[in-house]
């Protein structure tokens, strides 16, 4: 075990053939934006845990068959990383139809449109039509908050409202319920939102969802945009006690 007086070491490695300098402790997707390497993710959110949820950020590693999730894999001194590759993308496009099918999105009528995250990846890996068939589940809509409407047609499962709930404002107001297609985000002990004991109303679940699935009330179609700029902030201010 280090000690916390010692300086994690650097490693030296290549991504997508360019030299990167690394701590132990760094992500293969940390490296990456540090050097302005584009690599797609939905679960992933800066001042948040990492969990491998969405699959998007798979990248190839030379000297090893598998995809792996750049945001779950730490650094090593020669790793070879591609981000790019014929295989890649069509894995990644693969995910992006999966995600549209499992439920509603309708993007024309979504609060998010033209602000979601989802859309946004869709289109910078060049998704046009979904390859795979809709489930077209029937899916509840739970309005009962004062302020905010949970939308299970638009989540697709990133876990980052579970994340921030829970590690930023302590609340663990939510969390998830099922598994599978059948899994969805649930508040307190699968009760309606408005009769959450736990839930304090602060909005950052909202804030930090990549799609239409938490929205505040009175948006029309494309008014919801996120405002995430507290999270740093706050994981410094956190880890800084």
């Amino acid at each position: 075990m280090r000690r916390r007086s010692e300086k994690p070491s650097i490693k030296v490695l290549k991504i997508d053939g360019v030299d990167v300098g690394a701590r132990e402790d760094e992500t293969i997707l940390q490296l990456a934006q540090e050097n302005d390497i584009f690599i797609p993710t939905l679960c992933h959110m800066e001042g948040l845990s990492d969990v491998g949820g969405c699959r998007l950020c798979i990248v190839e590693i030379e000297g090893s068959n598998k995809l792996h999730p750049a945001c779950m894999t730490y650094a090593r001194e020669g790793m070879i990383v591609h981000t790019t590759s014929e295989r890649i993308d069509a894995y990644r496009r693969m995910i992006i139809d999966m995600l549209f099918s499992e439920r509603n999105h309708v993007c024309s009528v979504c609060v998010s449109n033209g602000h979601c995250d989802l859309q946004y990846m869709a289109t910078r890996l060049g998704v046009t039509h979904i390859r795979v068939p809709y489930l077209y589940p029937r899916l509840p809509i739970d309005a009962s908050h004062r302020f905010f409407t949970l939308d299970h047609d638009r989540c697709i499962l990133c876990t980052r409202c579970v994340r921030v709930c829970d590690e930023i404002e302590g609340a663990h107001t939510w969390d998830v319920m099922g598994r599978g297609t059948n899994s969805r985000i649930i508040a307190d002990l699968n009760q309606p939102w408005g009769d959450s004991e736990s839930c304090t109303a602060c909005g950052k679940c909202v804030q930090v969802c990549p799609t239409g699935a938490l929205f505040q009330k009175g948006r029309a179609a494309g008014e919801q945009m996120k405002k995430r700029e507290f999270l740093p902030y706050l994981q410094l201010m956190r880890d800084g006690k």
